[in-house]
């Protein structure tokens, strides 16, 4: 190859490279252009807006699993927290009757309940905390309800065994056998 033909070869090179680096610069600049037109709609979205409104909110981990949804439904308002498999372990729920939050177990049953409900006057534990045993039964309540503070012991079908309140006569405790019937009282 010839000095004329190598440089006639290198003069192509360079032509073709300044094509390339013209048609880049062109390139880079319409994207900047575009990604200055992004940032600034949203910069105008995120200064014009101070709440974020939907139904539903969903947080999910790393592989994209739900964790935790928020949401409206019914009429009430619900954060339900959920394990690693996917099952609901938290609950935590407010609606036109109270608010309540409930603790689950790996099957999905109440390990416990802490409720603030409008219920009817003859309603054991309006306001209190429910523990339920491994098989989802009642075992134990504490609560507030329209006669006054209450404690109340079940046995393993969920009746109750014993009660200890206190209303406007003043303190008392009712002991009841297992088909529910009172057994001892005092006063």
């Amino acid at each position: 190859m010839t000095t004329e033909e190598r440089l006639a070869t290198v003069e192509r090179e360079l032509a073709e490279a300044k094509a390339q680096t013209a048609r880049a610069k062109r390139r880079t600049r319409w994207l900047l252009v575009a990604l200055g037109l992004g940032l600034g709609a949203l910069a105008l979205v995120w200064a014009s807006a101070s709440t974020v409104r939907a139904e539903r909110f969903e947080l999910v981990d790393g592989q994209g699993e739900v964790r935790a949804v928020l949401s409206v439904e019914d009429g009430g308002t619900s954060l339900v927290l959920t394990s690693a498999e996917g099952k609901g372990k938290v609950q935590l729920g407010a609606g036109a009757y109270g608010s309540g939050l409930a603790l689950l177990d790996e099957n999905g049953r109440m390990g416990a309940g802490l409720s603030a409900v409008k219920g009817k006057k003859d309603t054991i534990n309006v306001h209190g905390l429910i523990l339920f045993d491994e098989n989802g039964s009642i075992c134990a309540s504490l609560g507030m309800t329209a006669f006054g503070p209450d404690l109340s012991l079940f046995d393993e079908n969920g009746k109750p065994r014993a009660m200890l309140v206190v209303n406007e006569r003043g303190p008392g405790l009712n002991l009841f056998d297992a088909a529910g019937k009172p057994i001892w009282r005092a006063p």
